[in-house]
């Protein structure tokens, strides 16, 4: 019998996934956390029914929100990573042997404990010693720092339920106040195609706009995520994501990606019209 996990992306259009067996099922005190394992796709994290992560493109998400800002900044040691706790983008964090000090904060100790156990492979550097883990809500957690990072990466679900907190302005505020003087701050923005996504989309946009002094949007093609097409915000007190790219300086390092490219990194901030028209029409405002 074939057994099928669909995720809504629209009332009216669905991404589904052939899956041969769930490895794991459990309802937290926020949400509902499942580990499917499909034939194309490998291990999938779900989160109340939305695809969070796959084995077989989570390199795309992870590469793009940690490497972009880590080529622009010339000096990051702390940084604080808040959202979906399975770990790719700490791995991708310790790679950088100048980086001292990664905080994470998630708010469900479910999804880090699934994770170690199904998605090894994403969580398989959350015991480095420069890794320090609090489960809790990171919006409290938030609000007491003080210039205290060089780089924040909101690594978040989508703008509603447990997450919702995450797109505030109040919260994008706390953020600039926890970064020092030069920080970084960069988060998943969703998907701009369908109409719900792109109004989200466009209110997170406004309300970092009129935080940081500079606010830039970048995409990547991740073919689990609506439409397989997802955006991220760059946000920084001082680094414009493309003036100040040392891509010398990075490529140095020789670190074997994916997906990421200092080539890549300048055509990601290059939106097609339709994504200008949206990001226009709010700033104007």
């Amino acid at each position: 019998m074939d057994i099928w996990f669909s995720e809504s992306h629209t009332p009216d259009v669905k991404l589904s996934l052939r899956v041969t067996k769930q490895l794991f099922s459990e309802i937290s005190d926020y949400q509902s956390v499942e580990v499917l394992e499909t034939p194309e796709f490998g291990r999938v994290l779900v989160l109340d029914g939305n695809i969070m992560l796959t084995e077989r493109d989570e390199f795309i998400y992870d590469e793009m929100i940690t490497h972009v800002p880590m080529a622009v900044h010339p000096s990051i040691k702390n940084v604080l990573v808040i959202g979906v706790g399975d770990g790719g983008v700490v791995k991708e964090l310790t790679r950088y042997e100048q980086i001292e000090s990664i905080d994470m904060v998630e708010l469900d100790e479910v999804v880090v404990r699934a994770c170690r156990n199904y998605l090894p492979e994403n969580a398989c550097r959350l015991d480095d010693e420069r890794v320090h883990i609090t489960y809790g809500n990171p919006l409290k957690f938030i609000r007491k720092c003080e210039n205290k990072y060089d780089l924040i990466i909101v690594d978040s679900n989508d703008p509603f339920g447990p997450s919702e907190g995450l797109f505030t302005k109040e919260f994008y505020g706390n953020c600039y106040n926890a970064l020092k003087d030069d920080g970084i701050m960069v988060n998943q923005q969703g998907s701009p195609f369908y109409q719900e996504d792109a109004v989200a989309m466009q209110q997170s946009h406004k309300r970092i706009a009129g935080t940081f002094p500079i606010s830039r949007v970048y995409q990547a093609h991740i073919p689990t995520y609506a439409a397989g097409y997802w955006t991220f915000g760059f946000a920084s007190k001082k680094y414009h994501p493309i003036d100040d790219l040392d891509a010398e300086q990075w490529n140095s390092k020789h670190l074997r990606t994916r997906y990421y490219t200092t080539r890549l990194h300048k055509g990601a901030f290059y939106l097609p019209a339709f994504l200008e028209e949206l990001l226009e029409e709010v700033e104007s405002k």
